[in-house]
This record gives C-alpha cells, structure tokens and sequence, in this order.
C-alpha cells in the first residue's frame, strides 16, 4: 500500500485523510459492517478488552470504518483526535457528561441551537450541573458570568438561525483564566470554512448530519479535540453507547471528499441571496454575516474563510405572515434540516426554536415573523424565484 501519512493540503486530506486500505485492494474506503471481532487467542481477546493491545474489540467503540473518519475529520480540523457519534446532539451530551461532574457550572451562549438548550435545562441540570445564558457577542458578559465552579464554556458560531459571531480568541482568553473549557459548534462552518482550535478552542463538535454529510441522508455527529480530552470522552461512548454506524461513517467519508467544493458553492449562493434579499421590499431585515453591515462581519472575515450558507431575513406580519411566504414556495424543502444541496426553508419560532420559552426566544432575538433559509446548490435564480412567489403573498 502507498504511503498516506505524509502532510498534504486540506482538500487532499479530504479526500485520502484515515484510508487505510485492506488486503483486497479496494479504491473505496471498506465498509466494516459487523458487531464484533475474532480474537486469536484467550490472551489477546483479555488484553483487548483491558486496552492492553490496541485493535478492533466491538463496533460500539472500535471500526475501521468509523476510524477512518474520525482521522479524516481530525486532519481537517488540524486536531489530535475525533470520536465519531450517533448524532450532533450525542456529541454535545457525550462532551458535557465525560468532562463535567455534579456541582460544576457551564457558561453557554444564550442562542443555541434550540434542542441544544432544551438539552441543558431539562436534563443536565437535573445531574447538579448549572448553566447559565450570555450573549453570544458580548464577552463582558461572559467575563461576568463566570463562578468558581465554572467548568465549561459553550457556543455556536455563528449562530442558529442569526448568524452571530463569536470572537473565538477573546472567549479563548476569558475561559484560560478561568480553567475552563472553551466547546465551539461549527456545524454552519465546517473544518472548510473555520478552524476553532485555531483561535484557542478546545473542543469542536459537528453534527456531521448537515454539511459533512450534504445531502441529508445520515445522522451523525463528532467531537473533536486533543487526545487527552477525546481519550475521556470515548470512554463515555464506549460505556453509555451513542455512537456512530460503520454505514454512516461510510456516508460521511464520501461527503467530507466533496464538502471543500460544496461549502464553496453554498457560500457563493448564500452571499448572492443575502444581498438580492437586503434589497427586496416585502424584506424588513435579513442576518448574514457576509452582508458589510452585519455587526460581526469583520469578525467572521477574520476567523472564517467565507461566510457560509445559512441565511435569515424578518418579514412584517408576524409568524401568520411568514408561514404565508414558507407555504407559496414550491421548490423549496420546509424542513428543519440543513446543509443539504436542496435549499430548505423553516420557521425557527416554532420548530428548531419552538420548545423554547417566549422569554428566551426574546433573548435570542428569534421574532416570530423570522423565516430560515440553508441555501443549497441549486441555480440561484431559481431559489430567488421560489422565495419570491412567496414574498408576492405580503
């Protein structure tokens, strides 16, 4: 087998990055579907299982498969390690549960995504954890949020559905004197478009679901890290369970060779639509932060190398106005669900926000008459027209 360690580009790692080749001389990465392994002897079967000798164990924690994205990944975000998960969420739980115990205190940005904080108010709190909201932008708030027992800081960035930045390098800062950790979502990014470890995160998760994947197919997720953390966090993994299928992991090898070219395309269709609907007068206000007068797009010119696919815009009427413009379009897909090459398009009120508080959907600045497009690979002037017979509805 040729030789697949040496330091290539981002882009060739996307595509040769983990292969590992086996005896039949595939071109394709293999696919490992079974549950468990063969051992050769009593001894070697108990020194796997005690980690004594590394190798294959059980599909739970230990497949080829798995393994080469999870090295895949790792190049791309210049990291240690990944651990690979059953889902995005799983990847959130997985970190929080492996690294934080009863007592400790996470500081998180107050416009995640909504199942996210329903994640923390309902179920890790009820473990002694505590969490507090900030705003995303503001890092004296942060600053001020943060307790003796504060363990963890976490953010999205930028954000669902508003397109709030981060300043990764501050957050980085204020978490360091505070021996915390600083966990970043770059779901709306990818490894493609921004690094998080780069500017002083330490851990980066991904629903692999969106983006990596991109064509809405599989559910997946992964956490990514230095060897130290990710050494804990699959150990959760390995005892709890949520962990990633060899099929999708297949799934999401194929989607990482293209995702450079697709995030790309995302972005350049995105950047477009955003200024078509700045201008449009059945508009109010549209959030991108590749527009000039979005207030973190110097930021996001810094920290990203494009701006990405996710754009929301307000129109007047309220929530029966913008279900009026998400019913008259034809093309695109209503469904929650992003980064798929077809455009979709939702209500962020009332479904990936919907089980918030009318409290905390003001805090987070989601209105009712907000409306959510992940702009896919089709031909731009066809997604303007579609988003246009339902603009002729106000």
């Amino acid at each position: 087998m040729k030789n697949t360690d040496k330091s290539y580009q981002q882009d060739t790692n996307a595509i040769r990055g983990g292969y590992q080749m086996t005896h039949e001389n595939e071109h394709s990465e293999a696919l490992f579907l079974t549950s468990s392994y063969v051992f050769d002897s009593a001894e070697m079967a108990a020194q796997s299982f005690s980690d004594e000798i590394q190798g294959n164990v059980y599909s739970r924690y230990t497949n080829p498969t798995v393994r080469s994205f999870e090295q895949r990944l790792a190049m791309l975000e210049e990291a240690e390690r990944a651990v690979a998960t059953s889902s995005g969420m799983a990847a959130t739980l997985a970190v929080i549960m492996a690294l934080l115990e009863s007592g400790d205190h996470i500081v998180c940005s107050r416009d995640v995504f909504g199942s996210t904080r329903v994640m923390m108010d309902k179920y890790i709190t009820k473990f002694g954890v505590e969490v507090s909201y900030v705003p995303l932008v503001n890092l004296s708030a942060w600053q001020n949020a943060v307790k003796a027992n504060t363990k963890m800081f976490f953010c999205e960035t930028p954000s669902n559905p508003l397109s709030e930045i981060a300043d990764l390098e501050g957050l980085s800062q204020i978490a360091k004197k505070a021996n915390s950790l600083l966990v970043v979502d770059n779901c709306f990014c990818t490894p493609v478009l921004q690094q998080p470890l780069k500017w002083g995160a330490d851990i980066v998760v991904h629903s692999a679901t969106k983006y990596i994947d991109g064509q809405g197919r599989a559910l997946g997720g992964a956490v990514v890290g230095s060897a130290e953390l990710m050494d804990q966090v699959l150990g959760f993994l390995r005892a709890a369970g949520p962990t990633m299928s060899p099929f999708n992991a297949w799934i999401f090898l194929k989607g990482l060779e293209t995702l450079s070219l697709r995030m790309k395309a995302h972005s350049a269709n995105a950047s477009a639509l955003a200024l078509w609907l700045s201008q449009h007068p059945k508009v109010s206000k549209v959030f991108f932060a590749g527009l000039p007068d979005h207030p973190g797009h110097s930021l996001a010119k810094k920290q990203q190398s494009d701006f990405g696919a996710v754009v929301s815009f307000v129109v007047d009427g309220g929530r029966d106005a913008a279900w009026r413009v998400i019913d008259a379009t034809q093309m695109l897909s209503l469904t929650a669900n992003l980064g798929d090459a077809k455009t979709t398009i939702v209500h962020p009120a009332t479904t990936t926000h919907g089980r918030l508080s009318p409290e905390a959907l003001q805090e987070a600045g989601i209105q009712q008459g907000l409306i959510r497009i992940a702009v896919g690979l089709e031909d731009l002037e066809d997604i303007k027209n579609d988003i246009e017979l339902g603009l002729s509805q106000l």
